[in-house]
Order: C-alpha cells, then sequence, then structure tokens
C-alpha cells in the first residue's frame, strides 16, 4: 500500500506542477518541503511505536496516508500544496518507520529473514502504482485517479488491518529498554550503514535518466531504461533476498551485496555508451536490494536498544541520503560530470564493509 501510493505520485508530478504553476524551482521547493515532513516525523513514530507498539502506529499512520493523493489532487493553490507535501511526506515516512518495526517483530515471531520480501512488495506497489497511474490519469484524469488510488489502499489496509501482529514490548525479557535516544554507538553506525547504502540509491532514482540523456546522449526511450534495469533488479533480487540471507547469514549476504554494489557503481561510471551504464544500474540494482533490508533488520535487533528507536535512527539517516543527498550530488556533478560522482560512490560502499560485521544482529531473532 505505502509503495503503491508513492508510486502513484510519480505520474501526478506534471500535473500538479502545470496547475499550480510551479516551474522547476518551485517544484524543487515542493519536493523539499516533502523531505522535511518525512525527516520531521521519522523519529516521532519511533517514539510513539516505542510506546505503544508499533502495530497501532501502523494502523494510524496507514489510514492517514491513504487519502493524500486525493488531497494532492484537490489542492487549490500553493499554500495549500504546501501543507499537503509536508501532510504526504510525515506521512508515508511514519508509516515507513512503524511497518519497518512491526516486520522486525514478525521476524521474530517467525524466527527468518523476510525484510527483504517485506521492501520487494514495496517495490512492486511503486512499480504497479506508477505504471497505472500515468494511464488512468490520461484517460480519467488526476482526480479520477486520485480516488482510485484511496480505493485501491483502503482495499490493502482491509486485508491487512487484522494481520497485523501487535508487538508491544514483545518478548521483552528483564528491564525494558530506555526510549530516550541510546548513548551507544552501534544504533548510530547502523545508520552510517543505511545513509551510504541509499545514497546510491538515490543518485541512481534522481539522476540516473539525467546522465544517460544529458551526458551520454541517449534517447528518452533509452533513458528510461536505465531506471527500469535498477527498479527490475532490485525487485526481483529483494523476493530471493530472505532465502539469501537464511542460507549464508547477514553478514555474508551484506559483504556479497556491497561488492557487487561497488563493481555495478565502477561500470556505470567508466562506461561511454548508455547501454553499458544500464548494465552497470542493472548490476547496482542486485546489490543495494539487499542492503537496507538488512540494515534495517540489524538495527531493529540491537540488544538493550527499543527496536522503534533504533529503526527510526537508521531510517531518518538512511532517507536522508535519498532526500538530501540528491541536490548535493547534481551541484558536484555541475562542475565534475556524473560519470566522477558514480566512481567516487564506491567510497561510501567501502565503509559500509567496514562495518558490516555489525550486521551479525540481524541474525539474532530470537
Amino acid at each position: 500500500m505505502n509503495g503503491y501510493l508513492f508510486g502513484g505520485w510519480a505520474p501526478k508530478i506534471p500535473e500538479f506542477a502545470t496547475r499550480l504553476g510551479l516551474d522547476s524551482a518551485g517544484m524543487g521547493l515542493m519536493i523539499f518541503v516533502f523531505g522535511v515532513g518525512s525527516l520531521a516525523l521519522m523519529p516521532v513514530a519511533g517514539g510513539l511505536s516505542a510506546n505503544y507498539g508499533s502495530g497501532i502506529v501502523v494502523r494510524i499512520t496507514a489510514v492517514a496516508l491513504a487519502p493524500v493523493l486525493l488531497v494532492i489532487s484537490l489542492a487549490p493553490n500553493i499554500p495549500v500544496a504546501i501543507f499537503a507535501m509536508f501532510y504526504f511526506g510525515g506521512a508515508i515516512a511514519a508509516m515507513d518507520v512503524a511497518m519497518n518495526a512491526n516486520a522486525v517483530a514478525v521476524e521474530k515471531s517467525m524466527r527468518r529473514a523476510i525484510m527483504s520480501s517485506c521492501h520487494a512488495f514495496w517495490s512492486l506497489g511503486g512499480l504497479i502504482g506508477s505504471a497505472s497511474g500515468g494511464v488512468m490519469i490520461a484517460y480519467l484524469g488526476p482526480v479520477t485517479h486520485a480516488v482510485v488510488t484511496l480505493i485501491v489502499a483502503v482495499v490493502l489496509l482491509s486485508v491487512a488491518w487484522p494481520r497485523i501482529i501487535p508487538d508491544r514490548h514483545d518478548h521483552q525479557t528483564g528491564p525494558k529498554p530506555k526510549l530516550t535516544f541510546p548513548r551507544q554507538p552501534l544504533p548510530w553506525l547502523i545508520g552510517v550503514i543505511a545513509l551510504f547504502s541509499m545514497i546510491p540509491e538515490g543518485a541512481i532514482i534522481d539522476w540516473g535518466a539525467y546522465y544517460l540523456k544529458e551526458e551520454l546522449g541517449a534517447s528518452v526511450v533509452v533513458a528510461g531504461f536505465g531506471f527500469a534495469a535498477f527498479s527490475f533488479t532490485m525487485a526481483a533480487m529483494r523476493f530471493a533476498g530472505d532465502l539469501v540471507r537464511d542460507r549464508f547469514g547477514a553478514i555474508k549476504t551484506l559483504r556479497i551485496c556491497t561488492l557487487i554494489a561497488i563493481g555495478g557503481l565502477v561500470i556505470v561510471g567508466l562506461s561511454y555508451h548508455p547501454y553499458g551504464v544500464i548494465v552497470g544500474f542493472a548490476i547496482c540494482g542486485i546489490g543495494i536490494s539487499n542492503m537496507v533490508p538488512i540494515a534495517f533488520s540489524t538495527a531493529g535487533n540491537i540488544p538493550g536498544v527499543n527496536p522503534s528507536v533504533s529503526l527510526s535512527i537508521a531510517t531518518t539517516m538512511g532517507y536522508s541520503g535519498m532526500l538530501v543527498a540528491p541536490s548535493l550530488i547534481g551541484f558536484v556533478a555541475r562542475h565534475s560530470g556524473f560519470g566522477v560522482v558514480f566512481l567516487a560512490m564506491p567510497v561510501l560502499l567501502l565503509i559500509v564493509l567496514m562495518f558490516s560485521g555489525l550486521a551479525r544482529y540481524a541474525d539474532n531473532r530470537n
């Protein structure tokens, strides 16, 4: 549901900008407001999940999120649109924190890895939402499209609602973990893993097509293949990721995925032909696919730290890499070119390799 609504937003952007008379700078401001809403409410969702359980927070934030595209479609002016974008970013990010915390609780109850599959369904929802959204907007109009997304969201939520497990203080023995931000470095180091894993993902999402078209001369169609290849391999590998992780363990899986992602980035940076870059993006999708799910599982299983609190740290730091870093990347690439930027990103992933031993906590599902 979360991924479907996020994917449904992408084809609405041109109509949204045209209706409100926004140029690229104005649309950039709206996306910035979305990011501010996300970063503001992620820690709040973590604190509420820690106090009341992620199950209830998932339900509340999902209900809040369901009508968001309709709210955006009906925004009559820029001030209302700014509120709608803050609301959109906050609701989708708060739900993201809570549902990842609940997925950790499900992993513990099932005693096996399921996080990668959860992220795979998010990717699948995003793919369906974006692919169907453009067709519906073209033939039915933006408001009808938004009403359809609301109906689909309600149906999906009604299916999931009775199956969301109540996880308040689940499987806790001994002293209850404190709800303040932890002083021990582990949650913050895992946040670094999530951050450095998601910066390349954000760069490919926001700048991949631009790089192919503007710097390598690819057509619009070929430029679109870059993100498509990345998305396809990422979704496919996320469905397989839990089996791989259960077979080889979180540490080895994280290290192999990181090395694959490094190889893909090097191919992207060194290629002078669009199809070489597309192959590199596809390889990056294979590598990056399970890095973030492992980071989130690790955050949710740190001994002595409330899972919701550590997950709010990991998600806030990780998603800031997707929301903030791409703008900085664009500024750097303006002077150096994107090839140099993609060649520099493996340095971040080498740091992930340095901290990969921390992934041992992801396999602690007792």
